[in-house]
């Protein structure tokens, strides 16, 4: 089954125990019923009455609760493969870095394949429905089409996906990080993005795939190449990401080669506004963070990598009050060493209770930046939240587990508190059922 689903065929979601719409708060419902037609859900109520000489698909989620599909903001695939190693457990992030380019430029197609299937596995069964992934590594000696690859593999998996078209083009010896074999000319760049755009880019509500532009990181990237991008996407009408503020260091070396702070040379760059988040934004200050308010620039949180490695805790609840959208994202799995998203959540909620107290950060808290500050993010209210008309991406979790005994004084939070880690019964995309790994249907009778 594509990513489109089986528009044909009705989805009747029957007796759900507890239902999370995230419309207007938590939106909780009780003993109520979705039945989805098409692509879009088409009714939220009790006992609805299903024509039983159609082609329905009856789900009955009696011991069940239901979230919209979690939405996740910043990612690398292609890391799926490389997690773990022995060698850089413990260092930081610029070693980290130079160490794995040493693998990352032996990608092929194999390596980029296999790792997005992992990644995306690993993402539709614990309920995430859309992902953002951000792609940079281009070795001279391998295809030149590897995103490619990755788009596609990802549409044969039935998730909605936004590509991050990734760039390199300052190597080791301009000064930056990466090797040179795995860095590209900017005109080299700039016309892939074209090229990507004109093939994959569906800038309609309901997309399945939408293009960002998005250059690696100040310290990978030259000016002009910065500059450029934001002119391009803005004529293309394409979203821009990158990391930013990720480390200490990443602030001295923009003091160091650019004499300003990282947010002010991406601003001088173009690099702020409502099509623009930033990955991470961990060392942003107080007045950058009055400048993201006022410039409606995002923010993606990744809590397991930037404690993995030991980068900082980001001010999230500060962002949060100073009205920034913040989006919730696993990172690359060699950073996180998990593409888990339910795991993210707990994580989001714990590390945070870490820094500002019990109180700063709620259940609630953690499910909106799952679901509508990824929306946000992403500019589309058709997703992220579950009412008539919207998207039917859904994530559902059976609350018969063994996790959740004792915890069912309030189901909505017992997937944050109690389950880390744990796999949905269904995952609902666009109205597919959908095939994880190609061979698992994300059903009761799996596992």
């Amino acid at each position: 089954m594509k990513g489109k689903g089986d528009l044909t065929m009705s989805i009747h979601i029957k007796n759900i125990h507890t239902l999370v719409t995230m419309n207007n708060g938590l939106g909780i419902h009780n003993n109520v019923d979705i039945l989805i037609k098409e692509n879009k859900i088409h009714e939220i109520g009790k006992n609805i009455k299903v024509d039983s000489s159609k082609d329905v698909k009856i789900i009955d989620a009696t011991d069940k609760v239901v979230y919209p599909g979690f939405i996740n903001t910043h990612h690398h695939y292609y890391q799926s493969v490389t997690r773990n190693i022995q060698a850089i457990q413990s260092v930081e992030l610029f070693n980290w870095l130079t160490s794995l380019y040493e693998i990352w430029r032996e990608l092929d197609e194999d390596f980029v394949k296999t790792s997005t299937q992992i990644a995306t596995g690993e993402l539709l069964l614990s309920g995430c429905t859309t992902s953002t992934d951000q792609y940079y590594v281009f070795p001279k000696k391998a295809s030149d089409r590897l995103i490619d690859l990755e788009i596609d593999t990802v549409a044969e998996m039935g998730m909605r996906f936004y590509p991050n078209r990734g760039s390199m083009s300052c190597g080791k010896s301009q000064g930056g990080l990466p090797p040179d074999d795995v860095v590209q000319t900017s005109d080299k760049i700039l016309e892939d993005c074209d090229r990507l755009i004109s093939k994959y880019h569906d800038p309609n509500p309901f997309s399945m795939c939408r293009v960002i532009l998005a250059p690696c990181s100040p310290f990978s990237v030259t000016t002009d190449l910065l500059v450029e991008t934001a002119k391009y996407a803005r004529q293309k009408g394409v979203q821009l990401h990158t990391h930013l503020c990720e480390t200490k260091d990443e602030g001295s070396y923009c003091l160091k080669n650019f004499g300003k702070r990282p947010l002010a040379y991406m601003e001088e760059c173009g690099w702020v506004g409502k099509d623009v988040y930033y990955a991470h934004g961990i060392h942003f200050n107080d007045d950058e963070i009055k400048i993201l308010a006022e410039t409606g620039t995002g923010v993606s949180h990744c809590p397991s990598s930037n404690a993995r490695l030991a980068s900082g805790i980001a001010r999230v609840p500060e962002l949060l009050d100073a009205g920034v959208n913040v989006g919730l994202s696993v990172d690359g799995s060699a950073s996180n060493d998990s593409g888990n998203y339910v795991k993210e959540m707990q994580l989001a909620l714990l590390l945070h209770r870490v820094k500002y107290g019990v109180t700063r950060i709620t259940p609630e808290d953690v499910l909106k930046i799952a679901t509508l500050g990824g929306a946000a993010l992403l500019q589309t209210p058709e997703i992220g939240c579950l009412k008539e008309g919207n998207a039917a991406d859904i994530a559902i979790f059976n609350l018969k587990r063994l996790e959740f005994a004792g915890a069912m004084s309030d189901p909505s939070a017992a997937m944050i508190f109690c389950g880390g880690g744990i796999r949905t019964d269904y995952t609902i995309v666009n109205k597919g059922i959908c095939p994880v790994l190609t061979f698992i249907l994300i059903d009761p009778s799996y596992g």
